[in-house]
């Protein structure tokens, strides 16, 4: 950020001017709220000629999703399904019954929860801000759920793949938890400090071994 407190976004190597216009906007929403976003607002931070970011979304609205679908690039980023273990892959090898898939989640989830809470916090303030106005505008709420379904079921089919006998419920346990310590951490009570690693780890065995009965 400039002296001015006001978000400079220079645009990444090959990235867009729409990347830039979304990023700038997510980056207005973690530091000035959503009263902060507007067209002209965006087009001085990004440092665009004005009217750049009325050409590329005519309305609030379409700014707004542009927005939400950008996050949810970015969060993917952060998160990294990718990263996320198979089932049976442990000591005993892929496919193996006998492995026990806990540690490796545990491990998995933690690591990524952490990387939010440490290197994405401004995110989590946007993602707030949006959530919050999809509350009030039906069109922002079925874009944004949607969306984050792109998050949630994955990790409801890792359920299942794990043994889970309610997986549906367990992913949105596991989500819940996380979300939690995601609100607490970035806008909560315990704003000033991320949790370590170990902790997060520690919470999110012990929430999986009683949903799985390990």
């Amino acid at each position: 950020m400039t002296a001015d407190h006001t978000p400079s976004r220079a645009p990444a190597p090959g990235g867009s001017r729409a990347e830039l216009i979304a990023d700038t906007a997510l980056a207005l929403l973690a530091e000035r709220g959503m009263r902060g976003l507007t067209h002209r607002a965006v087009d001085e931070a990004a440092g665009l000629p004005p009217g750049s970011t009325s050409n590329h979304a005519r309305t609030r609205a379409a700014l707004l999703k542009a927005a939400v679908r950008r996050l949810a690039e970015r969060e993917a980023r952060v998160l990294r399904p990718d990263e996320m273990p198979y089932p049976g892959d442990g000591p005993g090898g892929p496919g193996d019954p006998a492995a026990d898939p806990v540690p490796r989640l545990a491990d998995a989830l933690a690591l990524a929860l952490h990387r939010s809470l440490t290197q994405a916090r401004d995110l989590l303030i946007a993602r707030y801000e949006l959530a919050l106005e999809a509350t009030r505008r039906p069109e922002l709420r079925e874009f944004y759920d949607t969306t984050g379904r792109g998050f949630r079921e994955p990790l409801e089919a890792l359920m299942t793949a794990v043994g889970s006998g309610a997986p549906r419920r367990h992913a949105q346990s596991l989500v819940a938890w996380c979300e939690g310590q995601m609100f607490s951490r970035a806008a909560g009570a315990d704003h000033a400090a991320a949790p370590e690693p170990e902790a997060l780890r520690a919470g999110l065995e012990e929430l999986l071994r009683g949903m799985l009965g390990r």
